[in-house]
């Protein structure tokens, strides 16, 4: 529809004109045919739209024939509410109808059914004169071709981004082009022409946007680390955008809030600062997807809130808190609409990502794959996804997992149906046979693996949490109640870390060098994730062990605060020092170029992830039928996929 300046009677795009007369669809319609022969709202644009480019150039007559019969056949879907529509289709769709008509195009259909689109758009248009909000502002920039005459455009030109598009539309740039010449948006929509041939896509750039989702859907069917040295690459570049405030993250919330979670999640230097401007619900509702009250966008946000690495990052707290809430609300008032995405929410709020398990994580994803999965904005689009080869190489790398774990699973069951009979009777025998010969043998496998002698580490680890039960035993048996220092001191020890995670770092493939065991950064990552097992625990089993005449953090708070503190109030104050614990432990873990290589690290993070899941909603310890399904899921149950989530 952009003519070529200085003589309007020329097309500007004449490849485009051309690309629209070869690649009309039998039915008379255009759009995005191969990914569903369906007929929806998005189809019913896209013809019309480019039924005008034609009518506007005076070309394919038979062409704009069929066009107007495919929307006369069809007509009934744009007044259907129950069918999915395109952002601001009520806009863009009444808008063009209206060109359409002064245009002398003329629709088989009933003249009730024209002044029934036309009154649709009467009435949005008296809503959002109403509304004073920017919010309202931008997105009538942004659906600025379903509007022409109806805008002021000069207003609309704030929103113009430095590589002259408007919100990286090409239709919406070349709407404002139409009514308000501007040489930096035609420079835009040559660009894009010349990168894309006769047919650009729906959003341009989406570079960042694009790479990112390809990165966070590695990460979710578990084959990033076949991709590190790409996916280094693709944050590296990334961050550059970040430190620059490129446009691409800072205008888009969905992609600022992407960018931010995995550039923090992978070990990058980023300020939550940089997200204050969606701080509060009021400002995220000034932007475009704020406006739209787009669910993608919240759900970024609520995840990457979940980052916090500071004590006072009250950014994310604020932001967690209003998209947690906005989140809910969705899932109750959508009306089941959208099953994939609702799924999806359900999942964030129920499972924040410092509560899941990685394999059950990955499993999950792979059954719920989408493919190919489009995207709808003002029109239907697909963005860069994982395609099925790379599912493929998910579901056989997660398959060869499984095997694994199934082969050790039988070595454990075969070593205790050897040994059971003996560890029923004498408990000097379970004693011997637990710590001696299994430490021997442990200490024997990991002094070969690391070349030096490591047993006497390994001995003084179970020492060292022995020497705690005692003490409490001690504690249990002559009724004393230690201050909460005294018991923390040996709690976080006696939970049993040490002997289960501690030998663990001397198999897994790399070198821990004496030193590094000795470090202070190795003894704070084991008290962190030590206190977060400890203090979970406390909080799921206080009445099992109160029963069992056992200390707990929680009675001890009560006790000690002379009746003035309730057992909730001290359950918070239990659940402020997990918050604490569990940051400072994610801080540490993605600290670069410390004492302590990251293979190590990870591991301390990973089993505080497993804590969290154990006693996410009861005491995984004394109930351990409540987490055999999830056992099973990622040990036995072979894939079953399903395809509904988007990744």
């Amino acid at each position: 529809m952009v003519p070529l300046p200085g003589s309007p009677q020329v097309p500007c795009f004449p490849q485009c004109v051309e690309w629209i007369l070869q690649n009309q669809q039998g039915n008379g319609s255009w759009g995005l045919g191969q990914i569903d022969s369906s007929v929806n709202k998005d189809v019913l644009s896209s013809t019309l739209a480019c039924v005008l480019a034609l009518k506007r150039w005076n070309v394919g007559p038979e062409h704009i024939i069929r066009g107007l019969r495919f929307i006369g056949r069809n007509f009934s879907l744009a007044m259907d509410e129950q069918t999915p529509a395109p952002v601001g289709f009520n806009t863009t769709f009444a808008g063009m109808l209206s060109l359409a008509i002064e245009m002398d195009l003329e629709f088989p259909v009933r003249q009730t059914d024209v002044d029934g689109i036309l009154h649709l758009r009467d009435m949005e248009l008296e809503r959002l004169y109403e509304d004073k909000s920017y919010g309202r502002e931008a997105y009538m920039a942004y659906v600025a071709e379903g509007l022409g005459n109806l805008l002021n455009w000069n207003e609309v030109m704030k929103f113009q981004r430095k590589n002259g598009s408007f919100f990286n539309s090409p239709s919406s740039t070349a709407a404002a082009l139409i009514h308000n010449y501007d040489d930096k948006a035609l420079q835009y929509l040559k660009f894009t022409v010349n990168k894309f041939g006769s047919s650009v896509p729906t959003v341009y750039p989406t570079n960042i946007y694009c790479q990112l989702s390809m990165v966070d859907s590695l990460e979710k069917i578990g084959i990033s680390h076949h991709f590190s040295c790409e996916i280094k690459s693709i944050l590296d570049v990334t961050y550059s955008f970040w430190l620059q405030r490129d446009e691409q993250i800072v205008l888009d919330v969905a992609t600022c809030a992407m960018t931010f979670r995995l550039l923090r999640m992978n070990g990058y230097d980023l300020s939550s600062d940089e997200l204050s401007h969606v701080a509060e619900e009021s400002t995220f509702h000034n932007s475009l997807q704020g406006y739209l009250n787009d669910t993608k966008s919240i759900l970024e946000l609520y995840k990457a809130s979940h980052v916090s690495l500071l004590e006072n990052e009250i950014i994310l707290a604020k932001i967690g808190s209003w998209s947690g809430s906005l989140l809910t609300q969705k899932l109750f008032s959508d009306g089941g609409q959208r099953i994939s995405i609702h799924g999806e929410i359900e999942y964030a709020l129920k499972f924040p990502f410092y509560t899941t398990l990685e394999r059950l994580d990955h499993k999950r994803n792979i059954e719920h794959f989408d493919a190919p999965g489009s995207h709808m904005l003002k029109t239907e689009y697909l963005p860069c996804r994982v395609n099925q080869e790379l599912l493929s190489l998910a579901t056989e790398d997660f398959t060869f997992s499984q095997s694994i774990y199934q082969d050790e699973l039988l070595a454990l069951d075969r070593w205790h149906d050897h040994h059971k009979d003996d560890f029923c009777s004498e408990q000097v025998k379970i004693l011997f046979w637990a710590l001696y010969t299994t430490l021997n043998e442990l200490g024997s496998m990991a002094s070969t693996l690391q070349n030096r002698c490591v047993r006497n580490h390994l001995i003084e680890i179970w020492l060292q949490m022995v020497r705690c039960m005692m003490t409490e035993a001690e504690w249990q048996r002559s009724k004393c109640m230690p201050t909460m220092e005294e018991y923390m001191k040996s709690g976080y020890v006696s939970i049993g870390l040490g002997p289960t995670v501690l030998p663990t770092l001397y198999f897994l493939g790399e070198k821990l060098l004496g030193h590094v065991v000795k470090d202070e950064e190795y003894d704070e990552l084991f008290r962190l994730a030590s206190i977060c097992g400890r203090l979970l625990n406390d909080r799921q089993g206080l009445k099992r062990e109160s029963t069992d005449g056992k200390l707990n953090s929680i009675s001890l708070l009560v006790h000690h605060s002379g009746g003035s503190m309730s057992i909730e109030a001290a359950k918070e104050a239990v659940y402020k020092i997990i918050v604490t614990s569990r940051r400072d432990l994610l801080r540490l873990f993605l600290k670069e170029d410390t004492a302590v290589p990251k293979p190590f690290k990870e591991l301390f993070w990973k089993v505080c992830k497993i804590l969290h899941f154990f006693y996410l909603q009861t005491d995984g310890f004394s109930s351990p039928n409540e987490k055999v399904s999830a056992v099973n899921a990622v040990i036995h149950e072979p894939l079953k996929p399903n395809v509904l989530i988007q990744l």
